[in-house]
């Protein structure tokens, strides 16, 4: 069996309020292209699939245009689960006529799927011929052995319906959570037969993965950590979603991978190489996986212009990452006036932002490496900005609240491997802007 697995494509994303639409839709036309030239039997979906629980028309129709061409008419299985961004109950909105092309779509951890009443194996499409909570039997044409895949969508407290603990302790959340999450797998896991693959999706963080700034929390408060121990369910593979960088989960029984992200979402990706994972499986055999990497999208690069606008005008006039969106960090002694930012814009159209260093902010950031409380940083940096007035603590708070939420002004006092890096005031109202915004 040759499976795809992909994940976390967010359709209906902006990168500060630029549409992504037309990189999704290349994307989309990649994946197929890569589906159709390997020969893939079933595509795997491990959440995420909208950026948002209501998302925009356009994004919609280019999720059912890829259903539908990746089932190719219900010659092949597709399974997709939904993630912490996605509304379960809208992403199984069209389960009945999707299953009849071979597509399962599956919203909550407890949701209860039927086999399939009207069709019957061997007659050219997929079929599902057993299922219930967590798991599902499909038979594939062209495939001799049938995939057999347990799945577990975004599995928080609220969307399983249950209180995990009545302790408000972090730490035996977390235990609790981690067991539950083992618990579901293995009674899932209790599916699997030996003459079938045996496969897992789930949408969920392992213990370990590395995180970037792009998957972004919607809820307040953060979903617990899974241990690593609560992958041995008996699959030979599980299809994971939530990380937007692509990377194996160290220590699992069997090979457990992120897929990651299709598309940079954030220039905290800058660099990353995006994939999807190929995965070919037997009845009883290890697999065996490889990354099939992406060319689709505009990369991320981040532009550091310590020779002031000349430079960024010479790297313009040279064509340097013409179709990149850029971050742009300029060097400058006095403010950045609105006809050099139009003229900039007009220029590179794919430039999103644009950020003066003045001087004395570099003389911060060399107090900031000697080892000097944040706070006090941050003091010093704001009475050179206004002349002299005292920040009130209130908005010294918020600042150290927004490096770090879990920590106050305590836990920075002899933290020195802190980088500040700080442009401007306006910074600071923008930053809280982003952080109330993706926290809603």
């Amino acid at each position: 069996m040759r499976i795809i697995h992909t994940s976390d494509w967010h359709l209906g994303r902006m990168l500060e309020g630029r549409s992504r639409i037309e990189e999704q839709v290349k994307f989309i036309d990649e994946l197929c292209t890569i589906v159709e030239d390997e020969a893939v039997d079933l595509v795997l979906i491990a959440g995420d699939v909208f950026d948002t629980v209501n998302p925009p028309a356009i994004a919609e129709e280019l999720f059912y245009d890829a259903l539908n061409r990746l089932s190719a008419g219900g010659k092949r299985a597709v399974v997709a689960i939904a993630g912490n961004h996605d509304n379960p109950e809208r992403l199984c909105a069209a389960s009945s006529l999707a299953e009849r092309n071979g597509i399962t779509l599956y919203g909550l951890p407890k949701d209860v799927l039927t086999p399939s009443l009207l069709a019957q194996p061997n007659q050219g499409k997929v079929v599902r011929v057993a299922a219930g909570q967590g798991w599902v039997e499909l038979h594939i044409p062209g495939c001799p052995d049938p995939a057999i895949i347990a799945m577990l969508p975004y599995p928080s407290e609220s969307r399983l319906n249950e209180v995990l603990s009545e302790s408000l302790d972090e730490e035996i959340l977390r235990q609790e959570y981690s067991k539950r999450v083992q618990q579901l797998f293995a009674t899932f896991g209790q599916n699997y037969r030996a003459d079938a693959v045996n496969l897992g999706i789930s949408h969920l963080f392992v213990r370990g993965g590395m995180q970037s700034e792009s998957e972004r929390p919607i809820e307040l408060g953060s979903a617990p950590t899974v241990e690593v121990e609560a992958m041995s369910f008996g699959a030979q593979y599980v299809a994971l979603g939530h990380l937007h960088r692509a990377q194996a989960v160290k220590g699992a029984p069997v090979p457990t991978r992120y897929s990651g992200s299709p598309l940079a979402y954030s220039f905290s990706e800058t660099g990353y190489a995006k994939s999807v994972i190929f995965v070919e499986a037997f009845p009883g055999q290890p697999v065996t996986t490889r990354e099939i990497f992406l060319s689709a999208g505009y990369p991320l690069v981040k532009w550091q212009a310590k020779e002031g606008l000349a430079q960024v005008q010479r790297w313009i006039d040279e064509g340097k990452d013409l179709n990149a969106w850029i971050d742009l960090e300029v060097s400058v002694t006095s403010a950045l006036n609105s006809q050099d930012i139009h003229t900039l814009r007009r220029q590179r159209e794919r430039l999103i932002n644009i950020r003066p260093v003045f001087p004395e902010t570099e003389q911060i950031v060399a107090e900031a490496r000697s080892k000097l409380p944040i706070d006090e940083l941050f003091r010093k940096f704001y009475q050179d900005r206004t002349g002299g007035a005292e920040p009130e603590q209130e908005l010294v708070s918020l600042f150290l609240s927004l490096i770090d939420p879990d920590k106050d002004s305590e836990g920075y006092e002899e933290n020195g491997s802190i980088k500040l890096e700080l442009h401007n005031t306006e910074s600071l109202s923008q930053t809280n802007g982003r952080a109330e915004g993706e926290i809603a």
